[in-house]
């Protein structure tokens, strides 16, 4: 069940966001304006309430050799979405599956490959499963930023955006 975040734990999950392999608890503290126990207090609950499920790497797949980057767009039938979702999830070089909440084009699923012969094989593994790509459109670059909701305690929202210096922040508690 969703629970409200406080100040503290919207810093936490920013500061995590920009950089969570770099930050000890310690440092995440200072900006957030608390101390490193209650960073690990805050995090674990918010692990075991699933607000936090998973530190995962950003991978530059080009970098990887993977040049190749693709989004297709599927109609899936509602019933079957679940199900659908899993069987593409199986095939090599399927590295993410959105489903969407209503109507057509409900599944967004991002590829990557070193060749088109390796698209094609993803696509033919995607048709044999029974769904119909729609549409497929080849990535430039992606852009990740945190979400502008979770912000350092003491900033103003818009501070974060634009990279304010976090340790330039003051806390109210």
């Amino acid at each position: 069940m969703a629970r409200d975040l406080d100040d503290v734990d919207r810093s936490i999950l920013f500061l995590l966001q920009r950089d969570a392999r770099n930050k000890t608890a310690q440092e995440i503290g200072d900006s957030a304006g608390v101390s490193a126990s209650t960073v690990r207090n805050r995090i674990d609950r918010m692990e075991a309430d699933g607000i936090i499920r998973g530190y995962h790497p950003e991978i530059d797949y080009e970098a990887a050799n993977l040049p190749l980057q693709l989004t297709f767009v599927i109609t899936a039938s509602p019933s079957q979405l679940q199900e659908f979702s899993e069987q593409i999830r199986q095939v090599q070089g399927v590295v993410d599956v959105r489903e969407m909440l209503t109507g057509r084009r409900n599944l967004h699923v991002d590829v990557v490959g070193t060749s088109t012969k390796d698209v094609t094989r993803i696509t033919d593994a995607i048709h044999d499963i029974g769904v119909e790509i729609e549409s497929s459109e080849m990535m430039r670059q992606r852009h990740v930023q945190p979400f502008n909701h979770f912000f350092l305690q003491g900033s103003e929202a818009g501070e974060t955006a634009d990279g304010a210096d976090a340790s330039e922040t003051t806390s109210d508690e």
